[in-house]
């Protein structure tokens, strides 16, 4: 069973350490006060707003290295909500894994709301976490801690990929903003 360090205990943290607990794996949640508290899991996830991966990164580097860290930001500009931060050839994944290169980065639970991972499906559908990255166990330790929580991974490619995701789960951000859909919904795979 692997041990997943989670950092941050919002709504997604929350979620993502649900999932990983109905898998039978080990959590550990480290939120803002627990500046203190080494990072001891071997998989690691991020589970911040993109502002603040900086921070962390800043402040748990070393930490992180050798660890598969997954990344869970959407870049969304908080001020219009109308774009993405980032270069449109880069991804937030992309920067992370530029800033630890000792890590094995991987974009994933970005396109599904805390619901969905709550909840476990979508509509009829198991919720679907896609995962992109370059490093092949990485992605593969990641699908085995989601699908044993009971959800659906989906590989969906190289690192260059997280573009798309992210894309993707702006899209699906600005659709609930709008009212479109509900932070219940979303997209699912149909396999």
């Amino acid at each position: 069973m692997a041990v997943v360090s989670i950092i941050g205990t919002g709504n997604m943290g929350s979620a993502i350490a649900d999932v990983v607990r109905r898998g039978g794996n080990t959590v550990e949640l480290i939120g803002h006060g627990d500046s203190d508290k080494p990072v001891t899991g071997d998989v690691v996830v991020l589970a911040v707003y993109y502002g603040a991966v900086s921070d962390v990164v800043a402040q748990r580097g070393e930490q992180l290295a050798g660890k598969v860290v997954v990344d869970i930001t959407n870049p969304v500009n908080t001020e219009t909500f109308d774009s993405l931060v980032v270069p449109a050839d880069g991804s937030a994944t992309a920067e992370i894994a530029a800033a630890l290169p000792q890590s094995r980065v991987v974009k994933a639970f970005n396109t599904t709301f805390a619901a969905t991972l709550a909840a476990g499906t979508l509509g009829e559908q198991p919720t679907t976490v896609l995962i992109s990255g370059d490093d092949a166990d990485a992605k593969s330790l990641l699908a085995g801690i989601v699908t044993a929580g009971g959800l659906r991974a989906v590989d969906a490619g190289s690192l260059r990929r997280a573009r798309e995701l992210e894309a993707l789960g702006f899209l699906q951000i600005g659709l609930a903003a709008g009212e479109k859909i509900g932070w219940t919904g979303g997209f699912a795979v149909v396999a």
